[in-house]
């Protein structure tokens, strides 16, 4: 699988990316905005790379086809998982790592980011890439196959810095599904920098802000 991507560079020669998932039924075009509301200047030029979901039937929403990087069959987002959906897409994604690493950006540079099912993808792809990355961010989303993480993260980013935002009012990823994968992360060992916000399934500007902090630390030059 091969994904089409949105590129927004904000100056010439990027010295880090930020590669960033949307979520069910949207597309790269979901999270462009971000990146103007996010001021990186200290870290220096930053390429931020939107990739495009598969469009495949979605068995929650009847079979309709939409963009999305996994099926899900029910609201209770853990039973059931599509196992080889996400698997699919995680290897789409090391292939977009990979890109990033051949133009020059070292993954120690490299913050993979993602929102509802994006978040997904973000926490299943940064906890087994083989290289430490800058870091992995998680909006509004969930741990999947979280049976399964402890035998498949990779060691070379047990430490890699990890950043949780969700809303208290979230009805599609309940807050409580959200804090037990949290508590799963905290128990594994990882440093997780926890926020909830007075929202829905959403961002809000106060998240934005504190992303915004947060990913000045964590790609601040040497």
């Amino acid at each position: 699988m091969t994904l089409k991507t949105i590129e927004i560079e904000t100056a010439p020669q990027p010295r880090a990316t930020i590669l960033l998932m949307h979520g069910l039924g949207a597309d790269g075009n979901d999270f462009v905005p971000i990146a103007g509301e996010l001021d990186l200047s200290s870290v220096g030029p930053v390429r931020f790379v939107f990739p495009n979901a598969p469009v495949i039937p979605v068995t929650i929403n009847g079979g309709y086809q939409m963009p999305a990087w996994y099926d899900i069959s029910n609201a209770d987002l853990t039973r059931r998982e599509d196992e080889a959906g996400l698997r699919a897409s995680q290897a789409a994604l090391e292939v977009l790592l990979e890109r990033e690493k051949a133009r020059g950006i070292p993954a120690s540079r490299i913050v993979i980011a993602g929102f509802s099912q994006g978040c997904a993808m973000a926490l299943m792809t940064g906890l087994r890439h083989a290289q430490p990355l800058a870091g992995i961010v998680g909006l509004s989303g969930y741990l999947p196959l979280a049976d399964t993480t402890a035998a498949e993260r990779h060691s070379a980013n047990a430490h890699t810095p990890i950043f949780m935002g969700h809303g208290q009012q979230d009805a599609v990823v309940p807050l409580s599904r959200a804090s037990a994968s949290h508590d799963t992360l905290r128990a594994l060992g990882y440093t997780v920098d926890w926020h909830e916000y007075p929202m829905q399934h959403s961002v809000c500007m106060e998240e934005i802000a504190d992303l915004n902090a947060w990913l000045n630390r964590v790609l601040a030059p040497a």
